[in-house]
């Protein structure tokens, strides 16, 4: 009975060591990526797809005797979705690193959204307002939960209906990453950075 006693107390002194363990690792190394979850990804993603589109579409090298404008289209969607990537997986270990590549992925977005109210401007095409009837069918949308490129691909049918489709797409990406950068300097101002959490972990050992 003694051998059964101590053999039990063994085994709970050791399941608690290994809990104890595993929150450590966790609260030092927090859970990170699942990017492809965030609404902002989704949301910048479509918006990724929707610019290549456009470009291939309007932005040909005889409307505009250059490719600039175009891979510049295409490289600031791109940025906007992969930082945000990027800030999700580098979360676990450095929050200011997600903090800085969310908000580059904000301005990329930013300024792709000036990359289209320039064509509108320059085509002499109409920017729907916010009130437009168009301009809330195209945000109406953003309910659905089956979302891609293919949802909004009939606004690729002319020039002024895909600028303004691509320019609400991304008025409601910035205001998902504008609620998200929120969230993240909250959190890092409560709980700090990974030197915080490393420091924390190694003084509750002592």
């Amino acid at each position: 009975m003694t051998y059964t006693a101590n053999k039990t107390n063994t085994t709970n002194r050791t399941n608690t060591t290994n809990r104890t363990n595993r929150t450590d690792k966790t609260n030092i190394i927090l859970v990170h990526g699942g990017y492809r979850k965030l609404k902002s990804f989704q949301m910048s993603e479509i918006i990724y797809d929707f610019t290549v589109e456009f470009c291939k579409a309007y932005m040909t090298y005889k409307t505009n005797k250059s490719y600039r404008m175009t891979d510049q289209m295409v490289q600031a969607a791109r940025s906007g979705r992969q930082n945000i990537a990027e800030g999700s997986q580098a979360s676990g270990t450095s929050k200011k690193t997600e903090l800085k590549l969310v908000g580059v992925a904000r301005a990329s977005l930013e300024e792709l959204l000036l990359d289209y109210e320039d064509f509108l401007r320059q085509h002499e095409l109409a920017l729907w307002g916010k009130q437009d009837q168009r301009a809330q069918e195209i945000r109406a949308l953003a309910y659905r939960t089956d979302r891609s490129y293919t949802t909004y691909k009939t606004y690729m049918s002319n020039p002024e209906s895909a600028s303004n489709c691509a320019i609400s797409l991304i008025h409601q990406a910035n205001y998902l990453l504008d609620q998200q950068l929120k969230s993240l300097e909250r959190d890092f101002l409560k709980e700090g950075g990974f030197t915080e959490r490393l420091y924390r972990a190694r003084k509750g050992r002592v």
